[in-house]
């Protein structure tokens, strides 16, 4: 019995490591999956909520300091979903950031789809 329980203790150790070593690997891929599991409205709070405000106004300080487009203007709105995709993933000027390598491409199209939402309410 010692011998068994010495035995399954090492595999149990080893498997253990080998998970360790798998979630290590995996790391790099984090940030993607994280945003995959977040709603497009809880990255738009997150990343872009601090200059276009909560409600795309841009009414924030850092807005106003900044000079950001009220993402529910005609303006905005007018540009092409794939205008919108590729402002939103390498970002524009030198005060907004791309969001592409992090997010991926399917939450930056979510998130493109929720910035159309904002004009509608």
């Amino acid at each position: 019995m010692d011998r068994f329980l010495k035995v399954f203790g090492i595999s149990v150790l080893l498997a253990g490591v080998g998970l360790a070593v798998v979630l290590a690997s995996s790391a790099g891929d984090r940030s993607v999956a994280a945003a995959a599991a977040a709603s497009a409205q809880d990255v738009y709070l997150d990343k872009c909520s601090v200059c276009h405000g909560q409600d795309g106004a841009g009414n924030t300080a850092k807005g106003r300091k900044l000079k950001v487009k009220n993402v529910r203007s005609p303006e905005v709105q007018k540009l092409s979903e794939a205008e919108m995709i590729d402002i939103v993933a390498k970002g524009k000027g030198k005060d907004m950031d791309g969001f592409g390598k992090e997010l991926g491409d399917d939450m930056v199209k979510q998130v493109v789809a929720y910035y159309r939402s904002l004009a509608k309410s």
